[in-house]
């Protein structure tokens, strides 16, 4: 048994992917292309990407329950994916692919077994390390998405917000702050 199982991965998931939804719903639809540099992805293209990303793993874990990476056809798969990013979308188009994509893949690992995580997944040669377990491998949508959330928490910067999650640390350091003023001047 680990302590850290499908509903958890699930559930982890399913908080990133939260965050990652209120940071596009507070970024104004007219900010949706900006880019931090022109050679970058657009925040609605960034969204996409984090939206549709974990269509790989459901399709390698799930569908095809692949043992083996070696014959995958990535480009394949990345150009699918690349044609999604590439589609025109308004904001609340984006915010449901964010919620279902995200809905779909939590409740796929959360239904996977713990023998299941287990299982170890070979890559092709020449990658490192040559093996990982299905555990490893679908933890890393949400380490993915973390990197990408990150990109557009600077975006929100550059155009002038500051990010939720910001403001949320800011409020529980002011509270406790406050709540160790008054203790101060009880004592």
């Amino acid at each position: 048994m680990t302590y850290y199982g499908p509903k958890e991965i699930a559930a982890a998931f399913r908080t990133v992917r939260n965050n990652t939804i209120k940071i596009a719903e507070e970024i104004p639809e007219e900010k949706y292309g900006f880019r931090a540099t022109p050679e970058t992805r657009s925040v609605a293209e960034t969204l996409v990407h984090i939206a549709v990303t974990p269509r790989v793993p459901i399709q390698v874990h799930f569908t095809e329950r692949r043992h083996t990476l070696v014959g995958f056809d990535f480009f394949s798969v990345m150009g699918a994916l690349q044609a999604e990013v590439a589609k025109p979308r308004t904001k609340a188009e984006i915010l449901e692919l964010l919620r279902s994509e995200g809905e779909k893949f939590a409740k796929h690992v959360e239904g996977a077994s713990e023998s299941f995580l287990a299982e170890q997944v070979t890559y092709p040669e020449g990658m490192t390390p040559p093996v990982k377990s299905r555990f490893e491998m679908l933890i890393a949508p949400k380490e993915h998405e973390m990197h990408h959330r990150a990109q557009l928490m600077v975006m929100e910067r550059m155009i002038g917000q500051k990010p939720h999650l910001t403001r949320q640390m800011e409020e529980r350091i002011a509270a406790m702050q406050q709540a160790a003023a008054g203790a101060a001047s009880k004592a």
